[in-house]
């Protein structure tokens, strides 16, 4: 580990010396991309100095201890000692976290599809308050909604909604919530009091880039269409919404948002670019052995991953076993707190696969 550390700081040092050289400027592309894997590394050697200094600074105390008669130095530089001993225990933990393998698509924006599942109406409401959900969370971490289409009822609710979350980190913070997402509870149409479960299906994919997935525009089928409200209510007056079919594979893609149908085609292309590379990759993980998947972040959508819980007033997360019972609060966007407990299991399970870590 040691080692390894010490290679990245070598690196880091060779990039500080090539990023301030003019002749790399002139490249601005390359300048570019040697900067961001400076950045990226800056974080380790910084935690890795502060590292080596607590270990000087353990060692030096421990020196002074053994030479030092006075009682009362003596416990001051023991409690120092132990204070430094915690402090390299966590910088230790800090740097394994840190040298993980990361997921390239942790920085990029986010699309989220919910879709209504078993439950009737009840589940189209569900599906809505899960986007309401959704967008209070991105306006705590200042990220922009934008709505690319929906699929509204009569009485509030969604039987489809796709929407894009931009902001740093978004997916980062939003990949582990795709699943199947249950409610327990009384729907305001239930006379008896009876408890209904419905469920709602979450898929989070990343914004994709253009050089990541390419598709030849005879391999599209698009219909254009007018876009209508509530009840099929007209909302405009010309064929501006488009629905793009995918004919390899079988996708569609409606986006009936934008008045232009030249924005909705645009939405409905990036849209596919994210589930085709979503399908790229769900294949390519179904051919990496099992032990070496994150139980936490499969991202598979017809897996049960939560329930939220009316009547007690709960919220459980069944990947990680983990209970809040502050509901109202959670579906009002305060999601943080399962957020980080989700990405400190999904490191763990790294950590282990990884095998020896120590120093």
């Amino acid at each position: 580990m040691l080692d390894r550390l010490k290679f990245i700081e070598n690196k880091y040092d060779e990039l500080s010396v090539k990023i301030s050289d003019p002749s790399i400027m002139a490249n601005q592309n390359e300048w570019r991309k040697l900067c961001k894997e400076h950045a990226d590394l800056e974080v380790i050697v910084v935690k890795y100095k502060e590292y080596t200094s607590t270990i000087d600074d353990l060692n030096d105390n421990k020196e002074m201890l053994s030479m030092e008669s006075d009682a009362e130095m003596k416990e001051l530089m023991q409690e120092e000692i132990k204070s430094l001993a915690a402090k390299k225990e966590e910088l230790e933990k800090e740097i394994q976290i840190l040298l993980l393998p990361k997921d390239p698509n942790d920085e990029k924006n986010v699309f989220v599809e919910i879709r209504a599942g078993a439950g009737g109406d009840e589940a189209a409401l569900f599906a809505a308050n899960l986007f309401r959900m959704y967008t209070k969370y991105a306006e705590t971490q200042r990220w922009k909604v934008e709505l690319m289409s929906t699929n509204e009822t009569d009485i509030g609710g969604f039987k489809e909604v796709v929407f894009m979350i931009k902001g740093s980190g978004a997916y980062s913070m939003l990949k582990y919530e795709s699943g199947v997402h249950r409610v327990q509870r009384v729907p305001d149409t239930e006379s008896s009091g009876r408890i209904h479960t419905s469920t709602a299906t979450v898929a989070v994919l990343p914004e994709v880039d253009d050089v990541e997935i390419e598709i030849n525009e005879k391999d599209l089928k698009i219909d254009v269409f007018r876009a209508s409200g509530n009840g099929g209510q007209c909302v405009n007056t010309t064929d501006s919404a488009v629905r793009m079919t995918h004919i390899p594979t079988g996708l569609v893609v409606s986006c009936q948002d934008e008045k232009s149908q030249l924005k909705n085609k645009e939405k409905a292309l990036k849209v596919l670019k994210a589930r085709l590379y979503e399908q790229a990759e769900r294949e390519r993980l179904s051919g990496i052995a099992e032990d070496r998947k994150s139980q936490v972040g499969t991202g598979d959508r017809s897996e049960r991953i939560r329930t939220y819980n009316y009547p007690q007033g709960r919220m459980t997360d069944h990947r990680i076993g983990l209970t809040l019972y502050k509901l109202e609060a959670f579906l009002d966007g305060d999601i943080q707190e399962v957020i980080n407990a989700l990405i400190t299991a999904d490191q763990a399970e790294k950590m282990q696969s990884m095998g020896n870590t120590e120093f």
